[in-house]
């Protein structure tokens, strides 16, 4: 069974020197179509219950996602574990309910709470 680690060197060997011209020709702006058609894909596949299309769908857009991000570390810019490390944060900082002593009860004081979180981050950017 390949694991993660397969699959982003994978993707480093197709944009590799001896690597396919295709995906080494590839940018991000290229891949959009690419990455909006593959989320309405799992949407499709969510809405018709089809869980064997959805894993292939959801396969797709990780595909997808790890594409760019080797773009972005081939171009300096960040990397997959950049990535990982950034959501990883983000998601900490929004769950003090479940990470820290914040309280929240219910599916509406969870939501309140993350926008709470959310406009006050974005408050917080310069």
């Amino acid at each position: 069974m390949y694991t993660f680690h397969d699959l982003a060197d994978i993707i480093a060997k197709l944009r590799s020197t001896d690597g396919c011209p295709w995906d080494k020709a590839q940018t991000y702006e290229s891949m959009k179509p690419c990455l909006a058609d593959e989320v309405q894909e799992v949407c499709d596949a969510i809405d018709n219950h089809d869980m064997d299309n959805l894993c292939e769908e959801l396969g797709d857009v990780l595909f997808l996602l790890l594409f760019n991000c080797q773009i972005a570390k081939e171009q300096g810019a960040f990397t997959i574990d950049d990535v990982i490390d950034g959501i990883s944060r983000k998601m900490i900082r929004r769950h003090p309910h479940v990470f820290g002593d914040g309280k929240a009860e219910t599916p509406e004081e969870c939501l309140k709470l993350w926008n709470a979180i959310k406009a006050r981050e974005k408050a917080e950017r310069p």
